[in-house]
């Protein structure tokens, strides 16, 4: 094996392993509704069933997507928060941790 084919091959297996692991990464576990962390934090994977007495916080519209802590774009089904390490909530979403976004 020559040293072009060499350096070709390296770069081919570099760019497929880069794909492969951005891939990976945005295919993190969603939140479980169970989890003792999102029940502490009172979230739900659809605010609309957010219950309004307990949590006089919330408001009719109120969801990750326009939550300062939300890190997706206000289109994504689904984004990473950093009250939840490592796994997604839904864009649809709310917690008690709720904070307009800017």
């Amino acid at each position: 094996m020559n040293l072009t084919s060499s350096r070709r091959v390296f770069m081919i297996s570099l760019a497929a392993s880069g794909a492969a692991l951005a891939t990976g990464a945005r295919a993190q576990a969603m939140v479980d509704e169970k989890d003792a962390q999102a029940a502490a934090l009172a979230y739900v994977a659809d605010a609309t069933r957010t219950d309004a007495k307990k949590y006089p916080k919330y408001a009719a519209g109120q969801n990750c997507t326009n939550c300062a802590l939300y890190q997706g774009k206000s289109t994504d089904k689904a984004g990473g928060c950093p009250l939840f390490p490592g796994k997604q909530v839904l864009g649809a979403g709310w917690c008690s941790a709720w904070a307009k976004k800017a």
